[in-house]
């Protein structure tokens, strides 16, 4: 099967990727024609693990390519997945601007029968606004069906999800087109992936429930880990007996300094303002976003704390990243961390293995190091703000002698409290006791 990609970038380029390596001919298109001739000379534009392997593999077997044409995409294609972004606007909402774009464009190219799926996240009712714009851009009577086919992909592990995947939710009012994206995703019968066909209006909202539950689970154990700050209780005991029972699972029962990323933070506004549009008040999504954002805030506090005031403190943050094995600092609390101590007068060190590129292009006035000990010398705190791998084992004691004062806040939990404090650190944690 032929089929085109609309947009590079981590759902697009993903989606491509592994479509090809299902054994499909497929093409990407973005009209950014740098990011075309970065694929197109064998560099990749974003981090993900294995993906530029996996698209060298593909490309030489003449299966995958990449093109700024998108008529000529379309002419040689059965299915037309749209993998543009859909970013939050100021009130919350997603801006579809980028989909609607490329259907007048598909519109205006489109002469014969097409199949349009919707693997970017996008609002119940888009499916059908969508069905609705095309038909009036048409010139001509030419039939074409919308499919709804969220993704489920987790940075980091995006490859691995897509060719593994816990399900597949197909959405449309079509048994020819439903019957059609199965077909795609054909080569997952082996693996007895399970396959969901719905409506697009139900299939769209699953996308959106799930995250927002995901989100709900961090929330939660983020809230038991300070009130087990409070009472003297170890969070890490509690969501492990939680995670025992089946009914609620151990996944994401893991208490940090908030979550970020692409995904959540917009989804789950999103969330919101559907059901606000639909005369219903979300109050879990609401109390969710209320949360993060507190949650966020009090790694400033509890560094406050630590050290009497912010002003004029020197202050080293190991990770910037949302999360590791990424680049993506999009609502990484790494990143707000460092903007409001520097309002409130400290002086930011940072190292990230990955991360620091795209952190320039969201912060100015950070300090970056080349690697974890060059960016804690002479700082009076340090801050594990990612748990990425090469954390796990810093030499503390050679630490402790380049430090202005012995201060390490430990966000994500890595470290054993009595080790860290026995060579002489104060040392905070996240919801569990230090002593």
């Amino acid at each position: 099967m032929n089929i085109c990609v609309v947009g590079t970038g981590y759902v697009g380029l993903v989606a491509g990727t592994c479509l090809s390596d299902f054994g499909m001919h497929v093409i990407c298109v973005d009209k950014d024609k740098s990011k075309i001739d970065m694929l197109n000379n064998g560099e990749v534009p974003i981090y993900e693990i294995g993906l530029k392997e996996l698209i060298e593999r593909n490309v030489n077997l003449e299966r995958l390519s990449f093109t700024t044409d998108l008529k000529m995409a379309i002419d040689r294609s059965l299915c037309i997945f749209l993998g543009v972004g859909t970013p939050e606007n100021e009130d919350g909402t997603a801006n579809l601007q980028y989909i609607f774009d490329v259907a007048d464009d598909i519109a205006d190219s489109m002469n014969d029968y097409k199949v349009i799926v919707i693997k970017s996240t996008v609002p119940v009712g888009t499916a059908q606004k969508l069905r609705e714009h095309i038909k009036k851009r048409l010139k001509k009577d030419i039939d074409f069906d919308i499919v709804s086919n969220p993704e489920f992909l987790r940075e980091g592990s995006a490859i691995n999800d897509f060719l593994r995947p816990d399900r597949v939710v197909i959405g449309s009012n079509s048994e020819k087109a439903l019957a059609i994206v199965r077909d795609v995703y054909r080569p997952l019968y082996l693996l007895e992936t399970p396959i969901v066909s719905t409506s697009n209006e139900t299939a769209e909202l699953i996308k959106y429930a799930s995250n927002t539950m995901l989100a709900l689970k961090i929330s939660f154990i983020n809230e038991m880990a300070n009130l087990c700050d409070k009472v003297g209780g170890d969070v890490y005991q509690v969501a492990t007996a939680m995670g025992m029972d089946k009914r609620i699972g151990s996944k994401f029962l893991h208490p940090g300094p908030g979550y970020g990323g692409s995904c959540f933070p917009k989804d789950v506004s999103a969330l919101a303002k559907v059901a606000e549009q639909y005369d219903y008040d979300f109050k879990i999504s609401k109390a969710i976003i209320e949360v993060n954002k507190l949650q966020k805030e009090n790694v400033v506090k509890k560094s406050e704390t630590l050290l009497g005031t912010l002003k004029d403190k020197k202050i080293c943050l190991l990770g910037l990243a949302f999360k590791p094995n990424t680049d993506d600092v999009r609502e990484a609390p790494a990143l707000y961390a460092a903007k409001r101590m520097m309002e409130e007068g400290a002086t930011i060190n940072a190292y990230d293995p990955v991360a620091m590129e795209e952190a320039k292009k969201d912060i100015d006035g950070i300090n970056y190091f080349k690697d974890a000990y060059s960016a804690c010398e002479d700082v009076d705190l340090v801050i594990i703000m990612t748990e990425w791998n090469e954390f796990r084992d810093l030499q503390f004691a050679r630490i402790k002698d380049t430090m202005k004062a012995p201060n390490v806040y430990d966000t994500r939990n890595i470290y054993n409290a009595k080790t860290i404090s026995d060579l002489g650190f104060n040392y905070i944690c996240t919801g569990r006791p230090v002593k």
